[in-house]
């Protein structure tokens, strides 16, 4: 199988997937709302491409007011913002799932994503997950879609109180899946802006309780270390798609032998 995350509108990628003929799992962020590197995006297509760079720099840097400021000066009309913002969620979505179209997929969201909207443009072959366990070649999956709470209040955002909940009924799984990374300072540390990312304390208590012998995520676009092991668990991030145009592969028999093995 197949692993992509942060797709950040990289679509004719996913698109060449398809020949390959394997099942695909999707750890968030399909919308590309705001390219950092380039200011390419949704925000630029409604806002212009200065903004765009005001904003990306902005979040570079953790200025989060700074980005509200910017948004608020801007925001002459919000209902006309919102609407123009909505219009290009949806057509980045109507591509999204004409991409995904043929290929038996797995999908759950992160943090720039409009969980609703992405389910609704999911084609008949892809299924939305979040909270579910999925079984697949004898592996049991568990996913766990959105990103961590920030000042933006982002539709893809989810507390650390609901993400336990999610977690919880879950209950014991092969592979975690999620958007996000442990709170392990390493893999949500991001070497080019030299941040801290997003990492999330239910996840890494999940991983210590539960001990999943694998976890995938994305999130973090240059992360410090790609892969880590938490007890057992080997944790590993599975790239910056709309970057690298990579998928990373998986054969859960590797799960059945250590199963096996007793480890």
């Amino acid at each position: 199988m197949l692993l992509i995350s942060d797709v950040h509108g990289a679509f004719e990628a996913v698109a060449a997937l398809r020949p390959l003929n394997q099942p695909l799992l999707v750890l968030g962020d399909l919308l590309n709302l705001l390219d950092y590197r380039t200011g390419e995006g949704i925000t630029a297509d409604v806002l212009g491409r200065d903004f765009a760079v005001a904003a990306a720099d902005a979040r570079a840097t953790g200025d989060y007011e700074g980005m509200r400021r910017l948004w608020r000066d801007h925001a002459t009309d919000p209902d006309v913002m919102r609407a123009a913002f909505h219009d290009a969620a949806v057509h980045q979505y109507e591509m999204a799932g004409a991409a995904l179209n043929g290929i038996q997929a797995w999908v759950t969201y992160g943090n720039v994503d409009r969980p609703a909207l992405m389910r609704a443009h999911l084609p008949e072959s892809s299924v939305f997950v979040d909270g579910d366990v999925v079984e697949i070649d004898g592996v049991s999956f568990g996913f766990v879609g959105g990103g961590t709470e920030t000042p933006l209040g982002a539709q893809g955002e989810v507390s650390d109180d609901d993400m336990r909940s999610k977690l919880s009924a879950m209950g014991r799984v092969d592979v975690l899946c999620s958007h996000l990374p442990p709170a392990v300072e390493p893999l949500y540390r991001d070497v080019v802006t030299g941040r801290l990312e997003r990492g999330s304390q239910p996840i890494l208590e999940y991983l210590e309780e539960s001990e999943p012998l694998f976890h995938f995520f994305g999130d973090v676009h240059q992360p410090q270390a790609s892969r880590w092991r938490v007890g057992r668990t080997i944790c590993q991030n599975v790239g910056y798609f709309r970057a690298t145009r990579r998928p990373v592969t998986f054969d859960p028999a590797v799960v059945r032998r250590l199963r096996a093995g007793g480890r």
